[in-house]
Parts: C-alpha cells; structure tokens; sequence
C-alpha cells in the first residue's frame, strides 16, 4: 500500500512514523501525483512541533496547519497518475513540482490542478522537490525589504537554504550582497556572487568593511540577536529590514515580519506569483538549487535530526 509519514503526537522528530494509506484519488479540480522527491523545511518541524499552537486561527490554513494532528511536507515533485474530470492541460505521465501541497512525506499526494508546474526536463527530481519553500521564501524577503539594483544588502544566514537563493536572486536584481557564513561555506557563498563574512564578534565592522558605502537592507534568515542588532544597527530604514524567525525582540523593533503569526506577513499573494519564474530560472540553470542530503521516506525522522543543510525525502 502506499506510504505516508505522519507525526503521531507533537513533539520531537521520533514522533514521525511510517503508516500505509489508501491510494488516494483525485478530486474533480485535482490531481494524483506518485512523489519522486520531497522536500524537507523548518516549518515541517514547526508544524508537528506544537510551535504552531500560537498561531492566530486566520493563518492556520496558510500554515499547513489542521486542526487534529496535522500531515507534513508542503513541496514536492513527481508524476502525474490520475487527473479529475475538471481538470485541463495536465495529463497522466506529466512530470510535474508540486506547490502549495499539504502530506508530501508520502508515496502519493492529491492537489488541486492549480498548484501543478511542469517540471523542466533538465531539472533533478530532488532539486525540484525542494525549490519552492526555499525559493519563494527568498522572493518574498527581498520584496519585503524592497532590494533592488544598485542596492547593498546585507543577507543573515547566507549559506541556508534560503540564504543560497536569496543570494542568488538578489545578485540576479542588480544588488551588492554581503552575506555572514560560516567560514567552511564562504567558497559556496562566493561563487553564488555574495562577498562571505564570517558572524559572530565584530560582525558590524567586517559588514562596514566590505561595504564602505553602506549597507540599504538586510535580511535575517538567522534569528539570532547578532543578526538583529547588527541590521538595525546598520540600516537606516527600518522598514527594509526582513526577517523569517528569531525573539519576540523583533515586534517592537519596526522591522518587517514574515510568517504566518500574528503581526506577520505571510506573503501568500507573492510566493504564488513568484513559481513560474522559479521554475524558469532554476530549469535554465540561473538558479541553483543545492541539495545537501537525500534520504529514503522511511527515514524522515532522521532527516529532521540532522536538522542543516537542503535536505530531501526520495520515496
């Protein structure tokens, strides 16, 4: 029977169990898809954690969040295998990424037809699997934060995975990137176009350093109190200042929060608008989407332990 991995109680990632499930069919406006690749994200964790339990009921669904225990996995890629009556211009056989999906830890997923891309032909299942959390999250900051060309931006946690595409679309926008790293990634950095800088101690001044015009915007993809600090020390204008996690310091700082809680913003309007392009960029090979470590589907708790790195389920 086909496989699907869902958390048995909130909690660590030894919740996270193997079950079999009907083979699922397709709704009229839907599809079927037998997943080659899913990927793995924080907020998969977030979601069979409990760490959404604070979440304001108006963004539970944007979330991922159901309300008795929730399945996980929001991107995936495979191939189509049953298609609903009311569906057109997808047919059985498509290879196909598969974003916004809820349940992608699983053999098989249903979505509806509108959140069906077809896969470019030169693009790896894993590396379809896993480009749309990172690389809509990424578009979403650097709109938030309003980069552009000409500007420098300073990108907390540059060597995540949506740190490497923030990275890459930023330069791809005409902007300067500065972005911390640890020391070990600054060549992966660097050869995405950013200038590498190591955090910790004396961060602000090694940024002033490498960027002795300024720095217009950052954004913190880290969370840490150093990323905090340092940007608000750095950027005039708070309102250019985006960031995806970190303390409850952030809401009165008048910075920009994104997210699905309250006073944040989620972005839905924006991550939808920005899959075509992904899907372009990263076909062509003007994006790359780098894949760290590729796991069985039965090993998703493993997966959430090694909790770093671009990770992707393969069923």
């Amino acid at each position: 029977m086909p496989r699907i991995v869902r958390p048995t109680s909130y909690g660590s990632p030894d919740v996270l169990a193997v079950f079999d499930q009907p083979m699922p069919h397709a709704a009229a406006d839907g599809v079927v898809v037998r997943v080659r690749a899913a990927g793995v994200n924080p907020i998969d964790w977030k979601i069979y954690s409990g760490a959404f339990h604070k979440v304001d009921d108006s963004h539970k669904d944007a979330a991922g969040v159901a309300a008795s225990m929730p399945s996980i996995g929001l991107e995936c890629a495979g191939v189509v295998t049953e298609v609903g009556a009311g569906v057109t211009g997808v047919r059985v056989g498509d290879e196909v990424i598969v974003y916004p999906v809820t349940a992608a830890y699983a053999d098989y997923v249903t979505a509806p037809a509108t959140s069906i891309l077809a896969k470019p032909s030169g693009l790896g299942w894993a590396e379809a699997g896993s480009l749309m959390l990172t690389g809509t999250t990424a578009v979403h900051a650097l709109h938030a934060a309003g980069v552009g060309r000409g500007d420098t931006v300073l990108i907390h946690g540059g060597s995540g995975g949506v740190g490497l595409m923030a990275v890459q679309l930023a330069v791809a926008a005409g902007a300067k990137v500065i972005a911390t790293a640890a020391e070990r990634n600054h060549s992966l950095v660097r050869e995405m176009g950013a200038v590498p800088i190591e955090y910790g101690p004396g961060l602000a001044d090694r940024v002033r350093a490498a960027a002795p015009d300024g720095i217009d915007a950052a954004i913190d993809l880290a969370g840490t109190d150093e990323a905090l600090d340092v940007s608000l020390e750095l950027v005039a204008d708070r309102a250019r200042i985006a960031s995806i996690t970190g303390s409850p310091r952030r809401a009165t700082a008048g910075i920009k929060l994104l997210g699905y809680g309250p006073g944040q913003d989620a972005g839905t309007e924006i991550r939808a608008a920005a899959r075509a392009q992904l899907v372009e960029s990263a076909g062509s090979g003007a994006l790359r989407v780098i894949v760290d470590v590729m796991l069985p589907l039965d090993e998703a708790a493993k997966a959430h332990k090694i909790g770093h790195g671009k990770l992707v389920l393969i069923p």
